[in-house]
């Protein structure tokens, strides 16, 4: 009987743990609330974030406005949720932001039209790793402020005026 009791309370924390992971990685469970904001990181730089400053992904499949990342696509690309209201900060405008149902009845946050998406492979804030990915039938790109993908700043170099070094 004592054993029963240790396994059954070994395996009720185990559960307890493993919701509280999923609960706590970025899409996985829909927010009450989201807000975005903008940040500015190498070598993209501004671009839209979580409230947390997780990166926000388009993907251009999703050209029409609806999301067409589900399954295997969903798993490496988490849809960012919301149950409860969206908000933007004062850098972005709150006229892009919005919601789209999709097929499971979720709301997935949008901005600028695009649905948007996390990326597994960011771990920390101003990761951009999933910038220029092709995958799952299209490209993905960071989210500009604009609403656009952000590209990649190009730094211009300056020109050698003739001299010799």
């Amino acid at each position: 009987m004592q054993r029963t009791q240790s396994i059954s309370t070994a395996t009720a924390a185990l559960i307890g743990s493993a919701a509280a992971m999923l609960l706590a990685m970025p899409g996985a469970a829909s927010a009450a609330g989201v807000m975005l904001q903008v940040r500015s990181d190498e070598p993209v730089g501004e671009h839209v974030t979580d409230g947390k400053g997780m990166t926000l992904y388009l993907f251009e499949k999703d050209e029409d406005g609806r999301s067409h990342c589900y399954g295997a696509c969903a798993d490496a690309w988490p849809p960012l949720l919301a149950d409860g209201d969206v908000s933007a900060n004062g850098a972005l405008d709150a006229d892009k932001l919005s919601t789209v149902e999709r097929k499971d009845g979720s709301r997935q946050v949008t901005y600028g039209g695009w649905p948007l998406y996390y990326f597994v492979k960011d771990r920390r804030r101003g990761d951009t790793s999933g910038q220029e990915v092709e995958g799952f039938g299209a490209e993905w790109y960071v989210v500009a402020p604009s609403g656009m993908k952000a590209e990649a700043e190009e730094h211009e170099e300056e020109e050698d005026e003739g001299y010799s070094y």
